[in-house]
């Protein structure tokens, strides 16, 4: 497979999507920028850098500005980031969180800061999203962003997603969410799908139930 093929949810192999291109074409540059010490290369990966912005805001519709800002904010040796979600069950009904921003609704979780080890990112954000208390129990699965339907985001995105027991607390709304509910697997409310989509869900709550391996990508 070559480094521009990928594989959907059904193992067939495609082309990268325009915005993974993107991607790469960020990451070479900030890469190509954090270890080169040769002038005339510095030029080449900031002229580079530079394509790429201007390749992400003719996908996105948006202003280069924005993006050449926020490629320039990026150093060392670029790597997916890295976002953390959590399962929480409650008599056979799934935690979720309605996101201030787009007002729809997604498992808890956020960014992993440096630092923290992948188990107590997912318990932070939780507490700091519902007020609960959780322990990992278990990681579900390591899903690849670019892959399953997700709308188009400029980075790349590594998404861990775990079970969580609940041990204590009580609801309470954040600063980042509207409202907080178990909902039934079977009716779910619209999804933040730019946090989270169906098939993350189903496969979390099938591996779960039926105790099965963890799904990676």
């Amino acid at each position: 497979m070559s480094s521009n093929d990928i594989k959907d949810d059904q193992g067939n192999t495609a082309e990268l999507s325009l915005i993974a291109l993107g991607q790469k074409l960020q990451a070479m540059a900030q890469t190509g920028l954090t270890f080169t010490k040769d002038r005339y290369d510095i030029e080449r990966y900031t002229e580079l850098r530079d394509i790429a912005a201007q390749f992400m805001a003719q996908q996105f519709s948006a202003d280069k500005l924005h993006f050449a800002e926020e490629f320039i904010k990026q150093q060392g040796y670029a790597t997916p980031k890295v976002d953390t979600r959590a399962v929480v069950l409650r008599e056979g009904k799934i935690l979720m969180v309605k996101e201030a921003d787009d007002k729809l609704w997604s498992l808890p979780g956020g960014w992993a800061d440096v630092g923290d080890r992948p188990s107590d990112a997912v318990c932070r954000e939780v507490v700091e999203e519902t007020g609960l208390v959780v322990r990992v129990e278990r990681l579900l699965g390591v899903w690849d962003r670019n892959l399953h339907g997700h709308p188009p985001y400029p980075w790349h995105v590594y998404k861990l997603i775990f079970f969580c027991k609940e041990l204590g607390g009580t609801l309470q709304l954040s600063e980042d969410s509207l409202d907080i509910d178990f909902f039934d697997p079977q009716k779910l409310p619209p999804l933040s799908l730019t946090r989270i989509v169906p098939i993350e869900i189903e496969s979390s709550l099938d591996i779960i139930k039926n105790n099965k391996e963890t799904w990676f990508d």
